[in-house]
């Protein structure tokens, strides 16, 4: 049972497909009972995430019905505002859209017929409720959140540096349960919320934009970061970190950001306004350089634009964040009791160290149901995948597909390392098989591309569709059955070698040891790819499929200890 205490944190690495959701928010729910907790989050990175929880939900509230003196979970989904948004073309407040205006008048009835007819607050439903009072859905449902006992959405809402839920927490000193859904996808989203980037481009459209002190103010910023441009110029680097933010460009970025925040109490900017603009991405970029330390880098990037009319480079500067750790810890302070859960949550000391979760953090590796028999591993080692051997690795793996596909007709997965290997892949099948079933992810593909590329997976079909790694379709997908009865992963999913990894590399070193260095930086988060897409052909017991490992250094001990348990690979 889990035991909610100030701070107390558990991983839970489960195989996929076993029900965690289910195993997960229904613990936590007796542990709110027992402890006292106001509120439950369950906080996931994708859209199928926010449908599983609420499945599972709708599933314990059915059993609730019958019992004594239950009483129904208020549940709230919280949608992103472009989802939510009934008036995209508008600006969120009064003078603009008519659903702004007058909200705090109108907020009370909507809200009341919320609570008194629903438990379930899905965002269809409080869609059709904010439409019928005429309020914005997406301001309405942050609102029902302080009256719900479960809250399902994105991982911003708790971990961001402005995150609402987080927010709400301190302000009203409220006990809560955190569940961390699909928890390995943390590290590279809450690096990208502690990241900031200041590209020199909405400087120069500020400029144009500014008069009085604030034009005075951006033109003597130029100036510092048009010196900083010419001496990286000189030095002959498109790219460089720098062991620490230059003083004069971080006291003329302060300055610019006061002189605005002056003239914006002064008179108030719209939005839209390139001002306001440039000033609230420099806030956000001024609030992590003030924090800047060894788990982040600061670097700048130099670029050429062919219409400004300028005759040297301009760049963007960037806070890179590197280790979460230093953000997230207060977040797993300020929750009673955290639970974070993934089928790919190994090794421990990696994500732990990270996502800087308390040194007494519990850890529970459940089982795998399956069975090695279910999936035939098979590592095929004659072919190297490294990026200058690709080449001469297509018409290999060319026959691998193609002799497999003869062998068992179906539905197969190809996974390779990027788009261009994708594609080179293809165009060789298509030449020397021209037989097979082949259709590829692309790279510009939509909601509805998606939808048709998963909905060739009938359960009677024959196809191979290729993907890239770490893509929508390597993570999240659910093809039970004959719908999906086979893989080829053609890639470690190593992340690149070039100068930003090699610095976070140096970085890590730097906090953790150049003997883990490598491995955190690209070992690790390349396994992690290859067991989630590996993980799309066994779904239930009842399952059986094939996953092919192409690469020599599949074979390497390190790399097959990171591989699950229950496998037994063979050799080609």
């Amino acid at each position: 049972g889990l035991q909610a205490g100030g701070g107390s944190c558990l991983m839970a690495q489960a195989p996929t497909g076993i029900g965690k959701t289910v195993a997960t928010i229904f613990p936590m729910l007796k542990a709110s009972a027992a402890q006292g907790l106001d509120k439950l989050f369950f906080l996931t990175a994708k859209t199928t995430g926010h449908r599983l929880a609420l499945h599972a939900l709708g599933l314990l509230q059915t059993a609730l019905q019958g019992q004594a003196g239950a009483v129904p979970l208020r549940v709230v989904d919280l949608q992103a505002r472009d989802k939510s948004c009934e008036h995209p073309d508008k600006a969120c407040h009064g003078e603009s859209c008519p659903l702004a205006r007058g909200f705090y008048d109108r907020l009370p009835a909507a809200r009341a017929q919320a609570l008194a007819q629903e438990a379930m607050l899905t965002p269809d439903k409080v869609r059709s409720l904010a439409l019928q009072h005429q309020v914005c859905p997406y301001y309405l449902t942050q609102e029902l959140a302080r009256w719900s006992d479960v809250v399902v959405g994105d991982y911003h809402y708790f971990y961001d540096s402005a995150a609402m839920l987080y927010a709400l927490t301190q302000a009203h000193q409220w006990k809560v349960g955190v569940l961390v859904d699909e928890a390995h996808n943390l590290l590279e989203r809450a690096r990208r919320m502690y990241t900031a980037e200041l590209p020199q481009h909405t400087l120069a459209a500020a400029r144009k934009a500014a008069a009085g002190p604030v034009k005075k103010s951006l033109d003597a910023l130029n100036r510092q970061w048009n010196a900083l441009n010419k001496a990286q110029q000189e030095g002959g680097q498109d790219y460089q970190v720098y062991p620490e933010l230059p003083p004069g460009l971080l006291g003329a970025v302060q300055r610019a950001v006061a002189a605005i925040a002056q003239a914006q109490g002064d008179s108030p900017m719209l939005p839209g306004d390139a001002v306001l603009g440039f000033y609230l991405e420099a806030l956000s970029w001024l609030n992590l350089a003030e924090q800047l330390g060894p788990h982040a880098l600061f670097d700048t990037s130099l670029w050429r634009s062919a219409t400004s009319g300028r005759r040297g480079p301009m760049s963007t500067l960037c806070i890179r964040n590197v280790v979460p750790a230093p953000h997230l810890a207060a977040r797993h302070t300020a929750a009673c009791a955290t639970v974070l859960f993934s089928g790919t949550l190994g090794p421990q000391a990696f994500y732990q160290d990270l996502l800087g979760l308390p040194p007494a953090t519990q850890w529970v590796d459940v089982p795998s149901p399956f069975q090695a028999a279910q999936l035939q591993v098979q590592i095929a080692g004659h072919i190297s995948t490294r990026y200058q051997d690709r080449a001469q690795s297509l018409a290999p793996i060319a026959e691998l597909v193609a002799a497999q596909f003869a062998r068992q007709p179906g539905n197969y997965l190809c996974f390779f390392s990027s788009f261009d290997y994708l594609q080179r892949a293809a165009e060789c099948m298509q030449r020397l098989h021209p037989q097979l079933p082949l259709f590829c992810q692309t790279s510009a593909m939509d909601d509805a591309g998606r939808a048709a590329f998963l909905a060739r997976f009938d359960e009677a079909g024959q196809s191979i569709g290729l993907a890239v790694l770490g893509g929508a379709f390597s993570e999240g997908v659910d093809l039970p059955g004959n719908r999906l009865i086979g893989a080829f992963i053609a890639t470690l999913g190593l992340p690149q070698v070039n100068p930003i990894n090699t610095h976070m590399q140096r970085a890590m070193a730097q906090r953790f040891g150049a003997a883990k260095a490598y491995d955190y930086t690209y070992l690790y988060p390349g396994l992690r790819k290859v067991v989630q897409a590996a993980g799309r052909v066994i779904r239930s017991e009842d399952d059986r499929g094939v996953v092919v490992l192409i690469d020599d250094r599949f074979h390497r001990a390190q790399v097959r200890a990171l591989l699950p348990g229950w496998w037994a690979p063979q050799k080609l």
